[in-house]
């Protein structure tokens, strides 16, 4: 009997054990996601816009200077609201601004476009809107997104302003994917960069 007793003891102590062990891999695996979770969430967006122009010669002999300024209030991209919630605010990894002047130096030159700092065309490019915002329900969520371009082509004599505008509206369930929403946000701005490169009034101006 004292044999089967202890018996007992020792089988449940090596339960106890062993659960106890079970409890700290669990928390351990729990604390390891919620860590990794953290880690790897975004901070900042890739914004990478990607427009694709055969070169042409259609501004060979035209000088022009280009500025592009961000007249925007407030520096980010992307903005989730959700109720009782702490607002989750994206920006840009590189100045948006330095981005949209990169891709149309680029584009413009391989169109024959001379650009100089002493020249009478004054081309000013304003980002007066850039932003997707994301009402976050608890099993789905809905976006708006607007981005407003203006362009101001002044040649000492006469000037041209036009507008470019994009706005799109998406629903989805359950969490709006950072991925997506910034593959989104660079379709749109590919395409009025596009627009503005293609644009017969500016081409025409100039």
């Amino acid at each position: 009997m004292i044999s089967l007793s202890l018996n007992q003891q020792l089988n449940d102590k090596i339960e106890k054990t062993m659960n106890f062990n079970t409890l700290k891999s669990i928390a351990l695996t729990l604390l390891l996601t919620s860590i990794v979770g953290c880690s790897t969430a975004p901070t900042h967006l890739i914004v990478s816009p990607q427009v694709y122009l055969s070169p042409s010669n259609q501004l060979s002999g035209k000088e022009a200077q280009l500025n592009v300024v961000d007249m925007r209030t407030s520096p980010h991209i992307i903005q989730i609201l959700e109720k009782d919630e702490a607002a989750i605010i994206l920006s840009s990894e590189q100045r948006i601004e330095d981005i949209i002047q990169g891709l149309l130096v680029k584009q413009w030159q391989q169109q024959g476009l001379s650009l100089a700092s002493s020249a009478n065309n004054q081309i000013t490019v304003s980002i007066e809107k850039a932003i997707i915002s994301v009402d976050q329900e608890s099993v789905s969520y809905s976006t708006q997104s607007e981005i407003i371009i203006k362009v101001s082509i002044d040649n000492t004599k006469q000037t041209l302003t036009s507008s470019f505008k994009n706005r799109a509206h998406s629903e989805g369930a359950l969490n709006a994917d950072i991925a997506v929403l910034e593959r989104e946000f660079n379709q749109h701005l590919s395409t009025l960069i596009k627009q503005i490169l293609t644009s017969k009034d500016i081409k025409t101006f100039l």
